[in-house]
């Protein structure tokens, strides 16, 4: 159960509210099956890697004949993921509702109770073709549950003084989370809703700029994110490579402004990679890792619609190199998060 600890003066210690997890006289969880109440909800960000890399073969698919089996394999694992993670959390709401509710309440984990609802509507893409109708039903969900889940936190951010050290890139995940609207439409045969299309477009990206500058500046002048926290710098990219995709989607075609967004995620892309490689080397795996995969895979797919768009040789060595990044760092994400669950280290790595 996450903890807040406070200080003199009866406040929330921010710092201590990121880092601290289970105060040290609380008994540790049960082993076998128990250890679900361990499970956070941030680890539905596996299904948002997944079905993000899904989406990223497919149009590899249409642009380079790659095997569409690969896009395919990828969607149902996607899916299998999703099924299996709200399962464990649904069982965790029943033997640990407390611990459910402590962690909606937390001013950080709070914000990615957000990451089922993407993941809601993300997986209508790969599930259009196998069932429409409940493709359509998922979205219908998600895209209501996203905009009352968006007003829900920013309510409460307006509601409450907020805590500098709070403002980590899990703030980006509620509100932005609404550039996740558009992306599955074109695939699902619904009537025409361009207002909503715009209405997600126009409260992501206007969000996105103040969260950003409060996030850039909460880095530069607060204490240095926690070890379990470093890996979800990379959704600073998210709102410039899911914007551009949205902006597309919206849109139709790619501007000038749907460039300028491209652009800016390749340059947050830069400046973020090498520092998350070298802290990959001296820091325990945790889930919260699975923080980078959704940021890589759409930035692989705003590289492969600008290659569509633009062919050209740069274009299409920077589509297939972040194709090629993006595959191998969910691969491996995928792979020792299985290990993990199979050695029984869910309360480890959901530290």
């Amino acid at each position: 159960m996450l903890q807040v600890v406070e200080n003199a003066q009866g406040a929330p210690a921010p710092e201590a509210a990121l880092t601290a997890h289970r105060s040290p006289e609380q008994p540790k969880l049960p082993g076998g099956w128990r250890q679900v109440e361990a499970l956070p909800v941030g680890l539905f960000a596996a299904v948002m890697g997944l079905t993000g890399l899904s989406v990223a073969w497919t149009l590899a698919h249409a642009r380079y004949g790659a095997p569409l089996w690969v896009a395919e394999g990828i969607g149902l694992v996607a899916c299998a993921a999703f099924v299996a993670i709200a399962a464990g959390y649904a069982v965790k709401a029943v033997v640990a509702p407390q611990a459910l509710r402590a962690e909606f309440r937390h001013p950080v984990a709070g914000n990615l109770f957000g990451t089922p609802l993407i993941s809601l509507l993300l997986l209508p893409v790969p599930l259009a073709p196998l069932s429409l109708a409940l493709a359509r039903v998922f979205w219908v969900v998600g895209a209501a549950g996203m905009t009352l889940f968006a007003w829900l936190i920013v309510t409460r951010w307006l509601s409450d003084r907020q805590q500098a050290a709070h403002a980590t890139p899990a703030w980006i995940v509620p509100v932005v989370g609404l550039l996740d609207v558009p992306l599955a439409l074109p695939v699902l045969g619904l009537p025409p809703m361009q207002g909503a299309m715009i209405f997600a477009l126009a409260v992501g990206l206007f969000f996105a700029m103040p969260l950003f500058t409060l996030i850039l500046s909460r880095l530069l002048f607060e204490a240095p994110l926690p070890a379990a926290l470093q890996p979800s710098l990379l959704i600073l990219v998210a709102p410039f490579a899911v914007g551009f995709s949205a902006y597309v989607a919206t849109t139709g075609t790619v501007d000038l402004f749907a460039e300028a967004l491209f652009a800016v995620a390749l340059f947050l892309l830069a400046v973020l990679l090498p520092k998350l490689a070298r802290f990959g080397r001296s820091c325990p795996f945790r889930v919260s890792w699975w923080g980078v995969s959704f940021p890589l895979a759409a930035a692989a797919v705003a590289a492969l619609r600008v290659a569509t768009a633009q062919p050209g040789l740069a274009t299409d060595i920077l589509a297939l190199s972040l194709l090629t990044l993006a595959t191998l760092v969910i691969a491996w994400l995928f792979g020792r998060t299985l290990i993990g669950l199979a050695r029984g280290e869910l309360r480890t790595l959901a530290q």
